[in-house]
Protein backbone atom coordinates (compact mmCIF):
# COMPACT_ATOMS: atom_id res chain seq x y z
CA UNK A 1 0.00 0.00 0.00
CA UNK A 2 2.57 2.31 1.27
CA UNK A 3 4.32 1.63 -2.01
CA UNK A 4 1.58 3.37 -4.25
CA UNK A 5 1.11 6.30 -2.02
CA UNK A 6 4.86 7.44 -2.19
CA UNK A 7 4.69 7.31 -6.08
CA UNK A 8 1.48 9.11 -6.03
CA UNK A 9 3.14 11.71 -4.01
CA UNK A 10 6.21 11.91 -6.61
CA UNK A 11 3.72 11.67 -9.60
CA UNK A 12 2.13 15.18 -7.69
CA UNK A 13 5.18 16.67 -6.55
CA UNK A 14 6.93 16.24 -10.05
CA UNK A 15 3.16 17.17 -11.97
CA UNK A 16 3.39 20.46 -9.88
CA UNK A 17 7.20 21.42 -11.01
CA UNK A 18 6.19 20.70 -14.57
CA UNK A 19 3.17 23.22 -13.89
CA UNK A 20 5.23 26.24 -12.53
CA UNK A 21 7.95 25.52 -14.75
CA UNK A 22 5.59 26.03 -17.86
CA UNK A 23 3.87 28.77 -16.01
CA UNK A 24 6.98 30.55 -15.22
CA UNK A 25 7.95 30.26 -19.32
CA UNK A 26 4.50 31.47 -20.18
CA UNK A 27 4.68 34.53 -18.07
CA UNK A 28 8.40 35.47 -19.41
CA UNK A 29 7.56 35.11 -23.39
CA UNK A 30 3.97 37.73 -22.34
CA UNK A 31 6.46 39.86 -20.21
CA UNK A 32 9.08 39.96 -23.21
CA UNK A 33 6.43 40.71 -26.00
CA UNK A 34 4.71 43.75 -23.89
CA UNK A 35 7.93 44.86 -23.01
CA UNK A 36 8.78 45.30 -26.96
CA UNK A 37 5.86 47.07 -27.72
CA UNK A 38 6.15 49.29 -24.70
CA UNK A 39 9.87 50.01 -26.25
CA UNK A 40 8.34 50.82 -30.07
CA UNK A 41 5.79 53.09 -28.46
CA UNK A 42 8.19 54.76 -26.02
CA UNK A 43 10.40 54.82 -29.53
CA UNK A 44 7.48 56.18 -31.42
CA UNK A 45 6.70 59.06 -28.66
CA UNK A 46 10.31 60.30 -28.58
CA UNK A 47 10.38 60.68 -32.23
CA UNK A 48 7.17 62.57 -32.75
CA UNK A 49 8.26 65.08 -29.27
CA UNK A 50 11.68 65.30 -31.36
CA UNK A 51 9.73 66.75 -34.66
CA UNK A 52 7.87 68.65 -32.54
CA UNK A 53 10.39 70.10 -30.81
CA UNK A 54 11.91 71.06 -33.84
CA UNK A 55 8.59 72.20 -35.27
CA UNK A 56 7.95 74.49 -32.32
CA UNK A 57 11.84 75.92 -32.09
CA UNK A 58 11.38 76.50 -36.10
CA UNK A 59 8.55 78.99 -35.08
CA UNK A 60 10.34 80.82 -31.79
CA UNK A 61 12.99 81.57 -34.45
CA UNK A 62 10.64 82.78 -36.74
CA UNK A 63 9.07 85.14 -33.78
CA UNK A 64 11.95 86.26 -32.23
CA UNK A 65 13.26 87.18 -35.35
CA UNK A 66 10.27 89.51 -36.49
CA UNK A 67 10.54 90.76 -32.82
CA UNK A 68 13.58 91.47 -32.89
CA UNK A 69 13.50 93.05 -36.41
CA UNK A 70 10.19 95.03 -34.69
CA UNK A 71 12.09 96.68 -31.73
CA UNK A 72 15.17 97.92 -34.24
CA UNK A 73 12.58 99.52 -36.06
CA UNK A 74 11.07 101.48 -33.27
CA UNK A 75 14.23 101.85 -31.96
CA UNK A 76 15.79 103.85 -34.85
CA UNK A 77 12.38 105.72 -35.39
CA UNK A 78 13.03 106.80 -31.32
CA UNK A 79 16.36 108.06 -32.19
CA UNK A 80 15.54 109.27 -35.51
CA UNK A 81 13.13 111.51 -33.21
CA UNK A 82 15.37 112.46 -30.16
CA UNK A 83 18.02 113.41 -32.79
CA UNK A 84 15.21 115.82 -34.43
CA UNK A 85 14.21 116.65 -30.98
CA UNK A 86 18.34 117.92 -29.97
CA UNK A 87 18.45 119.42 -33.07
CA UNK A 88 15.54 121.65 -32.02
CA UNK A 89 16.83 122.49 -28.83
CA UNK A 90 20.36 123.20 -30.20
CA UNK A 91 18.68 125.79 -32.89
CA UNK A 92 16.65 127.37 -29.31
CA UNK A 93 19.83 127.47 -27.31
CA UNK A 94 21.69 129.30 -30.36
CA UNK A 95 18.96 131.70 -30.78
CA UNK A 96 18.79 132.53 -26.79
CA UNK A 97 22.77 132.87 -26.55
CA UNK A 98 22.13 134.90 -29.40
CA UNK A 99 18.71 137.15 -27.69
CA UNK A 100 21.40 137.14 -24.64
CA UNK A 101 24.20 138.74 -26.27
CA UNK A 102 22.09 141.32 -27.83
CA UNK A 103 20.46 142.03 -23.64
CA UNK A 104 24.03 142.11 -22.22
CA UNK A 105 24.45 144.43 -24.69
CA UNK A 106 22.11 146.72 -24.12
CA UNK A 107 22.16 146.55 -20.24
CA UNK A 108 25.88 147.86 -20.47
CA UNK A 109 24.38 150.49 -22.60
CA UNK A 110 22.05 151.26 -19.83
CA UNK A 111 24.18 150.98 -17.15
CA UNK A 112 26.75 153.44 -18.98
CA UNK A 113 23.50 155.82 -19.32
CA UNK A 114 22.27 155.08 -15.63
CA UNK A 115 25.99 156.09 -14.61
CA UNK A 116 25.73 159.10 -16.84
CA UNK A 117 22.76 159.60 -15.15
CA UNK A 118 23.88 159.19 -11.22
CA UNK A 119 26.69 161.33 -12.12
CA UNK A 120 24.21 164.24 -13.52
CA UNK A 121 21.98 163.60 -10.14
CA UNK A 122 25.01 164.56 -8.17
CA UNK A 123 25.48 166.83 -9.51
CA UNK A 124 21.95 168.50 -9.77
CA UNK A 125 21.74 167.70 -5.99
CA UNK A 126 24.71 169.36 -5.02
CA UNK A 127 23.14 172.62 -6.82
CA UNK A 128 19.89 171.87 -4.83
CA UNK A 129 21.51 172.20 -1.55
CA UNK A 130 23.25 175.18 -2.39
CA UNK A 131 20.06 176.39 -3.52
CA UNK A 132 18.22 175.64 -0.43
CA UNK A 133 20.84 176.55 2.02
CA UNK A 134 20.51 180.03 -0.07
CA UNK A 135 16.38 179.78 0.19
CA UNK A 136 16.19 178.91 3.98
CA UNK A 137 19.28 181.91 4.80
CA UNK A 138 16.79 184.20 2.57
CA UNK A 139 13.69 182.76 4.62
CA UNK A 140 15.36 183.00 8.17
CA UNK A 141 16.25 186.65 7.18
CA UNK A 142 12.60 187.55 5.87
CA UNK A 143 10.58 185.01 8.62
CA UNK A 144 13.10 186.43 11.78
CA UNK A 145 13.47 182.70 12.61
CA UNK A 146 16.24 180.17 12.74
CA UNK A 147 16.16 176.91 11.73
CA UNK A 148 15.67 175.27 15.03
CA UNK A 149 13.00 177.71 15.90
CA UNK A 150 10.71 176.78 12.91
CA UNK A 151 11.27 173.03 14.17
CA UNK A 152 9.80 173.71 17.59
CA UNK A 153 7.13 176.29 15.88
CA UNK A 154 6.22 173.43 13.93
CA UNK A 155 6.22 170.59 16.68
CA UNK A 156 3.79 172.71 19.03
CA UNK A 157 1.50 173.01 16.22
CA UNK A 158 1.58 169.53 15.49
CA UNK A 159 0.99 168.72 18.92
CA UNK A 160 -1.82 171.23 19.29
CA UNK A 161 -3.37 169.07 16.99
CA UNK A 162 -2.81 165.77 18.39
CA UNK A 163 -4.28 167.17 21.69
CA UNK A 164 -7.14 168.84 20.31
CA UNK A 165 -8.06 165.07 18.19
CA UNK A 166 -7.16 163.29 21.48
CA UNK A 167 -9.59 165.18 23.58
CA UNK A 168 -12.06 165.06 20.62
CA UNK A 169 -11.52 160.83 21.10
CA UNK A 170 -12.28 160.64 24.75
CA UNK A 171 -15.15 163.63 24.47
CA UNK A 172 -16.49 160.62 22.05
CA UNK A 173 -15.82 157.67 23.37
CA UNK A 174 -17.56 159.44 26.40
CA UNK A 175 -20.56 160.58 25.01
CA UNK A 176 -20.97 157.36 23.48
CA UNK A 177 -20.19 154.93 26.53
CA UNK A 178 -22.64 157.39 28.13
CA UNK A 179 -25.55 156.96 25.46
CA UNK A 180 -25.62 153.29 25.19
CA UNK A 181 -24.59 152.30 29.32
CA UNK A 182 -26.12 155.63 31.38
CA UNK A 183 -29.79 154.92 30.56
CA UNK A 184 -29.47 150.83 31.15
CA UNK A 185 -27.51 150.94 34.21
CA UNK A 186 -30.03 153.85 35.44
CA UNK A 187 -33.10 151.74 34.45
CA UNK A 188 -31.73 148.75 36.74
CA UNK A 189 -30.38 150.44 39.74
CA UNK A 190 -33.58 152.83 39.93
CA UNK A 191 -35.54 149.30 39.73
CA UNK A 192 -33.54 147.61 42.44
CA UNK A 193 -34.18 150.25 44.62
CA UNK A 194 -37.81 150.68 44.27
CA UNK A 195 -38.14 146.96 44.09
CA UNK A 196 -36.24 147.43 47.66
CA UNK A 197 -37.37 150.02 49.38
CA UNK A 198 -36.15 149.67 52.94
CA UNK A 199 -36.03 152.29 55.52
CA UNK A 200 -32.82 153.52 56.23
CA UNK A 201 -32.58 156.39 58.85
CA UNK A 202 -29.10 156.70 60.84
CA UNK A 203 -28.23 154.62 63.51
CA UNK A 204 -26.94 156.37 66.82
CA UNK A 205 -25.07 154.12 69.31
CA UNK A 206 -26.85 155.28 72.38
CA UNK A 207 -24.73 154.52 75.72
CA UNK A 208 -26.43 155.94 78.54
CA UNK A 209 -28.84 154.80 81.07
CA UNK A 210 -31.50 156.80 82.48
CA UNK A 211 -31.81 156.94 86.64
CA UNK A 212 -34.29 157.52 88.60
CA UNK A 213 -32.77 159.70 90.68
CA UNK A 214 -29.48 160.89 91.22
CA UNK A 215 -29.21 158.95 94.75
CA UNK A 216 -28.77 155.96 92.45
CA UNK A 217 -25.33 156.42 91.19
CA UNK A 218 -23.95 156.23 95.00
CA UNK A 219 -25.64 152.95 94.90
CA UNK A 220 -24.56 151.64 92.09
CA UNK A 221 -20.98 152.96 92.91
CA UNK A 222 -21.30 150.96 96.07
CA UNK A 223 -19.10 150.94 99.28
CA UNK A 224 -15.55 152.13 98.21
CA UNK A 225 -16.77 151.98 94.69
CA UNK A 226 -17.19 147.66 95.10
CA UNK A 227 -20.30 147.60 93.06
CA UNK A 228 -19.20 149.70 90.00
CA UNK A 229 -15.63 148.32 89.92
CA UNK A 230 -17.38 144.69 89.99
CA UNK A 231 -20.08 145.52 87.14
CA UNK A 232 -16.79 147.00 85.01
CA UNK A 233 -15.06 143.78 85.56
CA UNK A 234 -17.19 141.48 84.78
CA UNK A 235 -18.48 143.43 81.82
CA UNK A 236 -15.19 145.14 80.00
CA UNK A 237 -17.10 148.23 80.00
CA UNK A 238 -16.77 151.47 81.54
CA UNK A 239 -19.17 153.31 83.50
CA UNK A 240 -19.12 157.18 82.98
CA UNK A 241 -20.53 158.82 86.42
CA UNK A 242 -20.19 162.33 85.49
CA UNK A 243 -22.44 165.32 86.92
CA UNK A 244 -24.85 164.53 83.78
CA UNK A 245 -28.44 164.83 86.13
CA UNK A 246 -30.54 161.27 86.09
CA UNK A 247 -28.22 159.30 83.89
CA UNK A 248 -24.97 157.34 83.68
CA UNK A 249 -22.94 156.69 80.45
CA UNK A 250 -21.61 153.51 79.61
CA UNK A 251 -18.32 152.97 77.33
CA UNK A 252 -16.72 150.13 75.51
CA UNK A 253 -15.64 149.76 72.14
CA UNK A 254 -17.55 146.84 71.72
CA UNK A 255 -20.95 147.30 70.90
CA UNK A 256 -22.10 143.87 72.49
CA UNK A 257 -19.98 143.94 76.15
CA UNK A 258 -21.60 147.57 75.69
CA UNK A 259 -25.68 146.63 75.43
CA UNK A 260 -24.55 143.71 78.03
CA UNK A 261 -23.84 145.85 80.52
CA UNK A 262 -26.91 148.35 79.24
CA UNK A 263 -29.11 145.59 80.17
CA UNK A 264 -27.72 144.72 83.57
CA UNK A 265 -27.48 148.10 84.57
CA UNK A 266 -31.18 148.56 83.83
CA UNK A 267 -32.16 145.74 85.35
CA UNK A 268 -29.84 146.48 88.79
CA UNK A 269 -32.30 149.40 88.66
CA UNK A 270 -35.51 148.24 88.35
CA UNK A 271 -34.53 145.56 90.51
CA UNK A 272 -32.88 147.91 93.41
CA UNK A 273 -30.94 145.47 94.96
CA UNK A 274 -27.36 146.58 94.07
CA UNK A 275 -24.48 144.38 95.21
CA UNK A 276 -21.08 142.09 93.62
CA UNK A 277 -23.66 138.97 93.85
CA UNK A 278 -26.48 140.50 92.33
CA UNK A 279 -24.70 142.46 89.68
CA UNK A 280 -23.04 138.94 88.58
CA UNK A 281 -26.24 137.63 88.22
CA UNK A 282 -27.60 139.95 86.55
CA UNK A 283 -24.46 140.31 84.09
CA UNK A 284 -24.78 136.55 83.27
CA UNK A 285 -28.68 136.95 82.69
CA UNK A 286 -27.75 139.82 80.17
CA UNK A 287 -24.74 137.43 78.30
CA UNK A 288 -27.82 134.96 77.60
CA UNK A 289 -29.92 137.49 76.90
CA UNK A 290 -27.81 139.24 74.01
CA UNK A 291 -26.54 135.77 72.66
CA UNK A 292 -30.34 135.33 72.10
CA UNK A 293 -31.01 138.44 70.23
CA UNK A 294 -27.53 137.98 68.28
CA UNK A 295 -29.14 134.43 67.18
CA UNK A 296 -32.54 135.72 66.45
CA UNK A 297 -31.29 138.44 64.48
CA UNK A 298 -28.94 136.02 62.51
CA UNK A 299 -32.21 133.78 61.88
CA UNK A 300 -34.02 136.57 61.06
CA UNK A 301 -31.19 137.99 58.50
CA UNK A 302 -31.32 134.22 56.99
CA UNK A 303 -35.07 133.91 56.39
CA UNK A 304 -35.24 137.34 55.34
CA UNK A 305 -33.49 136.59 52.71
CA UNK A 306 -34.41 133.27 51.86
CA UNK A 307 -30.65 132.03 51.91
CA UNK A 308 -30.40 128.44 52.96
CA UNK A 309 -27.45 125.69 54.13
CA UNK A 310 -25.62 128.16 56.34
CA UNK A 311 -23.05 127.27 58.96
CA UNK A 312 -24.33 127.70 62.53
CA UNK A 313 -21.17 129.90 63.37
CA UNK A 314 -22.20 132.18 60.12
CA UNK A 315 -25.04 132.59 61.37
CA UNK A 316 -24.24 133.71 64.81
CA UNK A 317 -21.57 136.03 63.45
CA UNK A 318 -24.52 137.65 60.97
CA UNK A 319 -26.48 138.20 64.38
CA UNK A 320 -23.54 139.76 66.11
CA UNK A 321 -23.43 142.41 63.19
CA UNK A 322 -26.61 143.95 64.58
CA UNK A 323 -24.35 145.05 67.07
CA UNK A 324 -22.09 146.77 64.63
CA UNK A 325 -22.37 149.93 62.83
CA UNK A 326 -20.58 151.89 59.89
CA UNK A 327 -21.12 155.45 59.86
CA UNK A 328 -23.77 155.10 61.50
CA UNK A 329 -25.60 152.21 59.45
CA UNK A 330 -26.14 149.48 60.64
CA UNK A 331 -23.69 146.36 59.06
CA UNK A 332 -26.96 143.45 59.61
CA UNK A 333 -29.55 145.40 57.48
CA UNK A 334 -26.91 147.07 55.15
CA UNK A 335 -25.90 143.39 54.54
CA UNK A 336 -29.36 142.36 53.83
CA UNK A 337 -30.32 145.06 52.48
CA UNK A 338 -27.20 144.73 49.69
CA UNK A 339 -28.02 140.51 49.42
CA UNK A 340 -31.65 141.81 47.84
CA UNK A 341 -30.17 144.40 45.46
CA UNK A 342 -27.41 142.29 44.33
CA UNK A 343 -30.41 139.35 43.99
CA UNK A 344 -32.54 141.85 41.92
CA UNK A 345 -29.57 143.11 39.75
CA UNK A 346 -28.71 139.42 38.90
CA UNK A 347 -32.87 138.67 38.07
CA UNK A 348 -32.50 141.34 35.93
CA UNK A 349 -29.02 140.52 34.02
CA UNK A 350 -29.73 136.45 33.95
CA UNK A 351 -26.72 135.89 36.72
CA UNK A 352 -27.59 133.56 39.51
CA UNK A 353 -29.72 135.21 41.84
CA UNK A 354 -28.89 132.80 44.76
CA UNK A 355 -24.85 132.91 44.70
CA UNK A 356 -25.33 136.92 44.55
CA UNK A 357 -27.70 137.11 47.30
CA UNK A 358 -25.65 134.92 49.50
CA UNK A 359 -22.40 137.08 48.96
CA UNK A 360 -24.32 140.19 49.17
CA UNK A 361 -25.14 138.94 53.15
CA UNK A 362 -21.88 137.79 53.73
CA UNK A 363 -20.15 140.59 51.88
CA UNK A 364 -19.41 142.60 55.71
CA UNK A 365 -18.77 138.83 57.74
CA UNK A 366 -15.43 140.12 58.45
CA UNK A 367 -17.14 143.45 60.23
CA UNK A 368 -18.00 140.98 62.99
CA UNK A 369 -15.22 139.97 64.61
CA UNK A 370 -12.58 142.95 62.58
CA UNK A 371 -11.87 144.39 66.18
CA UNK A 372 -10.71 141.12 67.72
CA UNK A 373 -8.28 139.68 65.01
CA UNK A 374 -6.00 141.51 63.02
CA UNK A 375 -6.28 142.52 59.31
CA UNK A 376 -8.96 144.27 57.31
CA UNK A 377 -12.55 143.06 57.51
CA UNK A 378 -12.24 142.33 53.92
CA UNK A 379 -9.54 139.69 54.29
CA UNK A 380 -11.35 138.29 57.67
CA UNK A 381 -14.61 137.78 55.94
CA UNK A 382 -12.50 135.81 52.81
CA UNK A 383 -10.84 133.49 56.03
CA UNK A 384 -14.15 133.13 57.60
CA UNK A 385 -16.13 132.24 54.56
CA UNK A 386 -13.07 129.54 53.60
CA UNK A 387 -12.85 128.04 56.93
CA UNK A 388 -16.96 127.62 56.52
CA UNK A 389 -16.68 126.25 52.99
CA UNK A 390 -18.33 128.79 51.54
CA UNK A 391 -18.72 128.80 47.43
CA UNK A 392 -15.24 130.18 45.84
CA UNK A 393 -17.58 132.81 44.16
CA UNK A 394 -18.59 134.08 47.03
CA UNK A 395 -15.48 134.22 48.67
CA UNK A 396 -13.97 136.18 45.74
CA UNK A 397 -17.21 138.34 45.96
CA UNK A 398 -15.93 138.90 49.38
CA UNK A 399 -12.73 139.98 48.75
CA UNK A 400 -13.60 142.60 45.77
CA UNK A 401 -16.11 144.16 47.04
CA UNK A 402 -13.88 147.08 48.18
CA UNK A 403 -12.05 146.84 45.09
CA UNK A 404 -9.05 145.30 47.00
CA UNK A 405 -8.82 142.84 44.34
CA UNK A 406 -9.91 142.84 40.48
CA UNK A 407 -13.06 142.07 40.08
CA UNK A 408 -13.41 138.82 37.80
CA UNK A 409 -17.08 137.95 38.05
CA UNK A 410 -20.37 139.38 37.39
CA UNK A 411 -21.38 138.56 41.25
CA UNK A 412 -18.43 140.21 42.31
CA UNK A 413 -19.40 143.30 40.39
CA UNK A 414 -23.16 143.44 41.06
CA UNK A 415 -21.89 143.16 45.48
CA UNK A 416 -19.70 145.75 44.87
CA UNK A 417 -22.60 147.78 43.07
CA UNK A 418 -25.06 146.70 45.71
CA UNK A 419 -22.47 147.55 48.49
CA UNK A 420 -22.32 151.22 46.73
CA UNK A 421 -26.11 151.73 46.25
CA UNK A 422 -27.13 150.70 50.13
CA UNK A 423 -24.00 153.15 51.36
CA UNK A 424 -25.30 156.27 49.17
CA UNK A 425 -28.93 155.48 50.35
CA UNK A 426 -29.56 159.30 51.69
CA UNK A 427 -29.81 159.27 55.18
CA UNK A 428 -28.19 155.60 55.46
CA UNK A 429 -24.98 156.74 56.98
CA UNK A 430 -23.43 159.70 58.48
CA UNK A 431 -19.70 160.53 59.42
CA UNK A 432 -18.68 162.57 62.21
CA UNK A 433 -17.02 166.29 61.01
CA UNK A 434 -13.81 165.80 61.37
CA UNK A 435 -13.62 162.93 59.06
CA UNK A 436 -15.96 164.74 56.54
CA UNK A 437 -13.92 167.75 56.51
CA UNK A 438 -10.83 165.82 55.56
CA UNK A 439 -12.53 164.11 52.84
CA UNK A 440 -13.33 167.65 51.30
CA UNK A 441 -10.39 168.73 52.00
CA UNK A 442 -8.33 165.85 50.15
CA UNK A 443 -10.72 165.96 47.58
CA UNK A 444 -9.98 169.68 46.96
CA UNK A 445 -6.13 169.10 47.40
CA UNK A 446 -6.38 166.26 44.49
CA UNK A 447 -7.97 168.53 41.92
CA UNK A 448 -5.30 171.40 42.73
CA UNK A 449 -2.42 169.23 42.40
CA UNK A 450 -2.89 169.51 38.31
CA UNK A 451 -0.99 172.20 36.46
CA UNK A 452 -3.34 174.96 35.52
CA UNK A 453 -5.75 174.73 38.13
CA UNK A 454 -6.54 178.05 39.79
CA UNK A 455 -9.05 177.41 42.52
CA UNK A 456 -10.86 174.24 43.68
CA UNK A 457 -14.08 173.79 45.57
CA UNK A 458 -15.75 170.97 46.79
CA UNK A 459 -19.78 171.08 46.78
CA UNK A 460 -23.15 168.92 47.56
CA UNK A 461 -21.23 167.19 50.32
CA UNK A 462 -18.35 166.24 48.41
CA UNK A 463 -20.62 165.09 45.41
CA UNK A 464 -18.96 167.16 43.12
CA UNK A 465 -16.17 168.74 42.91
CA UNK A 466 -16.21 172.44 40.83
CA UNK A 467 -12.60 173.42 39.53
CA UNK A 468 -11.68 177.13 38.19
CA UNK A 469 -8.97 176.47 34.97
CA UNK A 470 -6.44 179.32 34.32
CA UNK A 471 -7.12 180.13 30.30
CA UNK A 472 -4.21 181.21 29.43
CA UNK A 473 -2.06 177.63 30.68
CA UNK A 474 -5.04 175.14 29.52
CA UNK A 475 -6.61 174.84 26.82
CA UNK A 476 -10.49 173.94 25.78
CA UNK A 477 -8.99 170.77 24.15
CA UNK A 478 -6.60 170.08 27.43
CA UNK A 479 -9.25 170.52 29.68
CA UNK A 480 -11.26 167.62 28.85
CA UNK A 481 -7.92 165.40 28.88
CA UNK A 482 -7.51 166.88 32.61
CA UNK A 483 -10.84 165.99 33.72
CA UNK A 484 -10.41 162.50 32.97
CA UNK A 485 -7.10 162.67 34.58
CA UNK A 486 -8.45 164.21 37.93
CA UNK A 487 -11.37 161.67 37.94
CA UNK A 488 -9.51 158.72 37.43
CA UNK A 489 -6.43 160.20 40.29
CA UNK A 490 -9.76 160.33 42.53
CA UNK A 491 -10.56 157.37 42.14
CA UNK A 492 -7.40 155.85 42.80
CA UNK A 493 -6.67 157.94 45.97
CA UNK A 494 -9.98 158.28 47.88
CA UNK A 495 -13.05 155.80 49.19
CA UNK A 496 -16.53 157.07 48.57
CA UNK A 497 -19.55 155.90 48.40
CA UNK A 498 -21.55 156.59 45.25
CA UNK A 499 -20.07 158.77 42.53
CA UNK A 500 -18.35 162.55 42.01
CA UNK A 501 -18.90 164.42 39.32
CA UNK A 502 -15.26 166.76 38.76
CA UNK A 503 -16.41 169.83 37.00
CA UNK A 504 -13.89 172.16 35.26
CA UNK A 505 -14.99 175.52 34.51
CA UNK A 506 -12.70 177.42 31.80
CA UNK A 507 -13.52 181.68 31.47
CA UNK A 508 -10.98 183.83 29.11
CA UNK A 509 -12.46 187.26 29.33
CA UNK A 510 -10.58 190.23 27.52
CA UNK A 511 -11.28 193.71 29.00
CA UNK A 512 -10.45 197.31 27.15
CA UNK A 513 -11.59 201.23 28.04
CA UNK A 514 -12.28 203.44 25.01
CA UNK A 515 -10.45 206.55 26.00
Amino acid sequence: MMPYILVGILSFLVALALGLFLGYRYRKNAAEKEIGSAEQEATRIVNDALKSAESKKREALVEAREEIHKERSLYEQEVKERRAELSKQERRLQSKEENLDRKTDAMEKKEEKLQNRIAAADRTREEVEQIKAAQLETLEQISGLSTEDAKTYLINQVEAEVTHEEAMKIKEIKDRFKDEATTYARELVAMAIQRCAADQVAEVAVSVVPLPNDEMKGRIIGREGRNIRTLETLTGAELIIDDTPEAITVSCYDPIRREITRIALERLITDGRIHPARIEEMVEKAKREVEQVIKAEGERAVLETNIHSLHPEEVKLLGRMHYRTSYGQNVLNHSIEVAHIAGLLASELGADVATAKRAGLLHDLGKAVDHEIEGSHVQIGVDLARRYKENELVVHAIAAHHGDIEPQTIVACLVQAADAISAARPGARRENVENYIKRLEKLEEIASSFKGVDNAYAIQAGREIRIMIKPEEVSEDEMIIMAHDIARKIEKELEYPGQIKVHLVREATAVEYAK
